[in-house]
């Protein structure tokens, strides 16, 4: 069915980009107290939230970096032709207020955000924040059943603690969600890993349980289609998130993130990886690790809302 009139963004031939109220790619704002809240599909939400950041923090300007760069989305896709924001009723949801004193309580307050949303059936495109965003994201997701799970990053974000005994940084939030029975470890694969280590901990936890790490090295060697092809196969057809983190990509092209590590993939394969998502069983998605206090020409950003942009048309294409 085709979408409602109501939920298409405003046209840069209407409106010129530099102006208007910036939303998610120029959709329309439908907090949940809107009269149209019920209708909508597909949600895009703001999680301004950095307090799992270990090093370098900033992401939690982000989204509001991500809504600005979103503006030059246009509404058609250039390879495809899809028109996703003709396809499903999206709209930009706001933001989920954290409480940035408390890692525990804003937390809490991610998953209540989003256990409103698998109540209303709307499927979650999420602008972080840091990559602990993703934990309570998936505690609302993936409560009733364990999902699969595509990840893009160059660390696998699977410590079991930091600084003797800390469990929830940006570094531990997978572990977390293996444990608590919200991932299915069989059913997820790592894409893109890469960089000095502190130790094998991560990786011997992933052996262990049987999650599939794809280093940058076999990444480059096997090529995008034939790593994806297998990522298809490990996730099958049952729900699945994907979990994109900016610093897969080379801090040459995507230099506004906090944990950077050198000889990733370029802006091009960045959204080449996101294309080969097109009719997998993707239940939700989030984008995070932008950070504007290191993103001088705002590049990053506007690369992450073009996967953000592409993860939506994969989320929307028919199988």
């Amino acid at each position: 069915m085709p979408s409602d009139p109501f939920f298409h963004p405003v046209s840069g031939f209407d409106l010129p980009r530099f102006a208007g109220i910036p939303t998610f790619m120029r959709l329309p704002y439908v907090p949940v107290d809107h009269p149209r809240h019920s209708d909508v599909q597909i949600g895009v939400v703001g999680v301004p939230w950095d307090s799992g950041t270990t090093n370098r923090p900033g992401p939690r300007h982000a989204p509001r970096q991500l809504r600005d760069a979103s503006t030059m989305i246009r509404a058609q896709h250039a390879v495809t032709g899809m028109r996703p924001f003709e396809t499903a009723n999206c709209a930009d949801l706001g933001d989920v207020g954290p409480n940035p004193a408390d890692i525990l309580d804003s937390m809490e307050r991610i998953t209540s955000f989003y256990d409103d949303l698998v109540k209303a059936n709307i499927r979650p495109l999420t602008a972080g924040g840091d990559h602990l965003t993703s934990l309570p994201i998936l505690r609302a997701l993936g409560k009733e059943h364990p999902l699969g799970m595509i990840h893009f990053d160059s660390h696998t974000d699977l410590f079991d603690s930091y600084f003797g005994g800390t469990m929830y940084t940006h570094g531990t939030p997978f572990r977390r969600a293996v444990e608590e029975g919200l991932l299915d470890p069989k059913r997820v694969i790592q894409i893109g890993i890469r960089g000095s280590m502190y130790d094998a901990e991560d990786r011997d936890f992933a052996k262990q349980v049987g999650i599939r790490i794809v280093t940058i090295e076999e990444f480059f060697d096997r090529g995008i289609p034939d790593v994806m092809a297998e990522a298809r196969e490990i996730v099958g057809t049952a729900p699945t998130y994907v979990s994109y983190d900016i610093d897969f990509v080379d801090p040459t092209f995507a230099p506004g993130t906090g944990t950077p590590e050198v000889g990733g993939p370029n802006s091009f394969q960045a959204i080449q990886v996101c294309r080969e998502l097109t009719g997998m069983n993707i239940v939700g998605a989030d984008m995070v690790e932008v950070s504007p206090p290191f993103d001088a020409s705002g590049g990053t950003a506007f690369l992450g809302v073009s996967i953000m942009f592409e993860m939506l048309c994969a989320m929307l294409a028919e199988t």
